[in-house]
């Protein structure tokens, strides 16, 4: 009874790490597909307002 309590633990252990480490895989793989911002400088310009 023991052995089949320690089979069923360690296929869930080792379901749970498979589906931790596909997600860790996916979520690296999609933050190096995301577009990276441009740092784009922003000339400031002082405009007079005409009353």
């Amino acid at each position: 009874m023991a052995d089949l309590v320690m089979l069923i633990c360690a296929a869930i252990g080792s379901m749970a790490f498979g589906v931790l480490t596909a997600y860790g895989i996916f979520r690296i793989g999609f933050a190096m597909m995301r577009p990276r911002r441009a740092v784009v400088p922003v000339k400031v310009t002082a405009q007079l307002v005409s009353e």
